[in-house]
């Protein structure tokens, strides 16, 4: 049988944040508490993937999820590699200055993705989720007879509608609040700005499937909030960055409390793709050199991501944040959970 959001004890998702942040602990953590923990499995390789999978449900963690990335398809996928040269050109200097090199432009394969839905197949993980745009039919098919829900992030009502189209079972409404990328379905475009508050219940009137609402999210009142006004769970991300589960670098969790980055601005610096995040010396150098292109973008300013983090500099790493993110704590991951839908309830 698919599973549905009503069988959360809690109504509260993590979000899958990929790149460190999400770890097994933390999907345990959040799942353990009655909410709805998510893998992220993007730059990982599938073995990995199953090896989280498999590492989870002998913790005994049945209820949780995985995140995709979705890849363009190689007919439609078109790179200015002109564009990525100059960008290239923009990084080395910062790449010398911390001792790597900045990698050739890779070249385009979905290879990656193909292992990663495979393996979630294999494994009839409960809820698979999409970003950056639509499974394939023969994708969703596969899922849906290994049991899955399948989840699509969106950011505005025509995406929402294609996602049923899709047959998705829950749509994950995206608003512009939210940290980390926007799940823009085509790299070039420019994310909605509509408030969540608005744009949720534009979507529950569209659709008539389970829907997610995720945005900036600080206390139980906004969760309260979302769910009045048509969302079946509501997700969070920010308000988990700085748990211990989380893998979350040290440069990332000091810019957290420090008030110095306490501005969020939307940023392709980092990966080519529009992503919200704490201001930061890359993002005010490069972003607007930075062309609309993913994830070749995102693999040239890899080694410097990392170099940055190993060296503790939070000016060189993404800082992916929403605009809730004042009410972060150092707080396990349970409590965080816990208490939002204490406090929700108490509103309720």
């Amino acid at each position: 049988m698919t599973p549905t959001l009503t069988d959360l004890t809690i109504p509260v998702v993590g979000a899958p944040m990929a790149g460190g942040p999400s770890t097994d602990d933390l999907v345990a953590a959040v799942s353990g508490a009655g909410g709805l923990g998510f893998l992220a499995t993007a730059y990982r390789p599938g073995t990995a993937v199953a090896q989280s999978i498999t590492a989870l449900r002998d913790r005994g963690v049945d209820r949780f999820g995985a995140n995709v990335f979705v890849p363009d398809a190689p007919a439609d996928h078109v790179v200015d590699r002109a564009a990525l040269r100059a960008y290239r050109d923009a990084l080395a200097p910062r790449a010398a200055a911390l001792g790597v090199t900045v990698p050739e432009i890779p070249e385009y394969s979905t290879d990656a993705y193909d292992e990663v839905v495979a393996v979630l197949v294999e494994a009839a993980v409960p809820w698979v989720s999409f970003t950056f745009g639509l499974p394939s039919q023969s994708d969703v098919a596969a899922l849906h007879d290994a049991g899955s829900a399948i989840v699509i992030t969106v950011t505005d009502v025509d995406d929402a509608r294609a996602a049923v189209d899709r047959g998705a079972d829950v749509v994950w409404v995206q608003g512009p609040e939210a940290g980390g990328h926007r799940s823009t379905f085509s790299v070039d475009a420019e994310p909605p700005t509509t408030p969540l508050v608005d744009l949720l219940p534009a979507v529950r009137a569209a659709i008539d499937v389970e829907v997610i609402a995720s945005g900036g999210v600080a206390s139980g009142a906004d969760v309260a909030r979302l769910l009045a006004l048509g969302a079946d769970a509501v997700a969070v991300g920010t308000l988990l960055l700085n748990t211990p589960e989380a893998g979350t670098s040290g440069a990332h969790r000091r810019a957290l409390a420090d008030p110095a980055f306490a501005e969020t601005v939307l940023t392709r610096a980092f990966s080519g793709r529009p992503a919200r995040g704490l201001d930061n010396a890359f993002h005010r150098d490069l972003h607007e050199l930075a062309p609309a292109t993913f994830p070749e973008l995102n693999t040239l300013t890899g080694p410097l991501r990392t170099a940055a983090a190993v060296q503790g500099d939070p000016d060189g790493v993404t800082l992916w944040a929403g605009t809730g993110v004042a009410a972060v704590t150092d707080d396990p991951a349970a409590t965080v959970v816990e208490r939002l839908w204490a406090q929700a309830r108490e509103l309720g």
